[in-house]
């Protein structure tokens, strides 16, 4: 049995229990946990024994996902050529810059994004809030990357719709369950046919026919007018910008980072860049791709075909594939990146709800729950027909996700670094953190709020396109704002977390000296535990999320 699965089962089963009356595991409910790879709590060093370069190519290979495409040509086709590369210019810019912070902490602190957000102005509690976003923005892509499979289905094998939802759905459930291992070596064997099939089309195209060039650089849109135009900009990069929330599963990846050393710190910078805010070019350069196939085949599909990456895919291997191979080469490329992104989507969707539900009830339900959770509301999204409208979701969604990546990524860079009010070392344990932080919960909810009052015209037509900006700028003012009204008070609940050793070690890296948890019985390394106030002894994180009593919490400084 896996280090990892017999500290989580005994955490789930009866963490916070007495000594005396906690049952043991048996192997049957051990074999039955899926690895989590101890994303409710700190990485450890001991686990983490990859090189910066495999870490940053199984990041990489998450992203494999056709949303880009359909995201692309559909502002586009509404916008123009011209505003929608400037509009995917301005969102890779933004991604990119929020993104870059976030990762270093993810990589460096060897946490994920949620345990970042409570220490960067949230709070213990307050990060709820941003588990829920983030746990919305994986089942939105699920039921996206769903929708695109569907389609391939039906072109491919005749498939109705609904029926491709649903197989496109249950599809992952045994790979989310058994196969996080075997998807790994997946995506690693199938990156190389992927990148082919994608950029196979456009090179040829290219090549062959240079008027596809003239007519896609051309293109003015159904509502374009041939020029750059502010507010079509807009309203294309606040679609763009729903990816920002993506920068949490790039980060699931990174926090397995291995320590940063004088030997490693070209390469582990290399990693960290390119795994983390670099996924965007990457993202950016698929969403261009998507918009010259659609004008490519738009005079044959049609306006409402054209955004779809199947009809896209197809339209293109007919003009250098002999007419048998042109479907089941674009179903394989669909299937491939479907199966690629949305294990990886119903796996961190199941871990945010998870792990918002441990911190609220105080219980650890088992992530199988939230698998079928984050499944069920992507089934309703697709037979709902999320495609048919979806700008209009992303557009909506951008909002919250802008907001909370900027709030979190401005504590760092400015409350941090600049005004120094806010910890540098980011803390996530109860006990060390106040239940709510008004710096980044205030921040939030009032660049969010207003941002959707302005998406939904409230504020008039004429603010409508400026929704994301307004997101952006509010969140980035308010937090360093709001942290100078509370003098960075609401950061730390206490200082000391009653262990002498420090933290990080001589390099500036989290300890990995290891420590047994009174609790559960585990050994975890310095940074996961705090002292137990009732114990001459040491309690790990997950058991203090999951202690009722609060028998095992610190109390506040005075």
């Amino acid at each position: 049995m896996s280090e990892a699965v017999a500290e989580r089962n005994e955490e789930t089963t009866h963490g916070g229990a007495p000594d005396d009356v906690r049952p043991k595991p048996s192997a049957a409910e051990s074999a039955a946990e899926t690895l989590e790879d101890y994303t409710l709590r700190f990485a450890p060093r001991s686990y983490r024994r990859w090189t910066p370069a495999v870490v940053a190519t199984t990041a990489l290979g998450g992203i494999a996902y056709m949303a880009d495409f359909s995201i692309g040509a559909g502002i586009g086709l509404t916008h123009g050529t011209g505003n929608a590369l400037t509009a995917i210019l301005v969102a890779a810019v933004v991604i990119f810059v929020t993104g870059f912070p976030l990762a270093y902490y993810g990589a460096r602190y060897n946490i994920d994004l949620d345990l970042i957000t409570r220490g960067a102005g949230f709070g213990y509690y307050g990060s709820v809030l941003t588990s829920v976003i983030f746990a919305s923005f994986t089942f939105i892509f699920f039921a996206l990357e769903g929708s695109i499979m569907a389609q391939g289905l039906r072109l491919g094998l005749g498939l109705p719709l609904w029926l491709g939802y649903l197989v496109a759905t249950l599809l992952v459930i045994p790979l989310v369950i058994y196969g996080m291992k075997a998807l790994s070596k997946l995506q690693v064997w199938t990156t190389p046919l992927w990148l082919l099939l994608m950029v196979g089309p456009l090179v040829y195209l290219v090549a062959t026919d240079p008027g596809t060039v003239h007519r896609f650089v051309s293109y003015a849109g159904t509502d374009g007018h041939g020029g750059i135009n502010t507010a079509s900009v807009l309203l294309g990069a606040g679609v763009c910008l729903s990816l920002i929330a993506q920068i949490g599963e790039q980060i699931d990846y990174l926090r397995f980072m291995p320590p940063k050393t004088e030997e490693n710190k070209r390469t582990w910078w290399a990693a960290v860049i390119m795994a983390g805010p670099g996924w965007v070019v990457l993202g950016a350069v698929k969403q261009a791709i998507g918009l010259f196939l659609a004008v490519y085949i738009l005079a044959k599909a049609g306006p409402a075909a054209a955004t779809e990456p199947i009809r896209q895919f197809t339209g293109a291997f007919a003009a250098m594939l002999p007419s048998w191979l042109v479907v089941p080469l674009a179903v394989v490329l669909v299937v491939i990146s479907q199966i690629k992104i949305n294990v990886t989507n119903a796996y961190s969707g199941s871990l945010a709800w998870t792990n918002s539900v441990t911190r609220v009830t105080k219980r650890y339900p088992g992530r199988m729950v939230f698998v079928l959770a984050n499944l069920a509301f992507a089934l309703i999204l697709m037979e709902a027909d999320m495609f048919s409208f979806l700008n209009g979701i992303l557009g909506f969604y951008s909002n919250c996700a802008i907001a909370w990546v900027v709030t979190v990524a401005t504590d760092i860079l400015v409350n941090k670094y600049l005004l120094k009010l806010s910890p540098k070392i980011p803390e996530f344990r109860r006990g060390m953190l106040h239940a709510v932080n008004p710096v980044g919960v205030v921040a939030f909810t009032a660049a969010s709020g207003l941002s959707i009052a302005m998406y939904f015209h409230a504020l008039g037509d004429a603010l409508q396109p400026y929704s994301p900006v307004a997101a952006a700028v509010l969140a980035f003012v308010l937090t360093p704002l709001m942290a100078v009204v509370t003098k960075g008070r609401y950061y730390l609940r206490r200082s000391d977390d009653g262990i002498d050793e420090p933290l990080l070690d001589a390099d500036g890296n989290p300890s990995a000296t290891s420590y047994p948890c009174h609790v559960c019985r585990q050994e975890f390394e310095r940074p996961d535990l705090a002292a137990c106030p009732t114990h001459d002894a040491m309690v790990c994180s997950l058991c203090l999320s999951t202690d009722r009593s609060s028998e095992h919490v610190l109390p506040a400084s005075s």
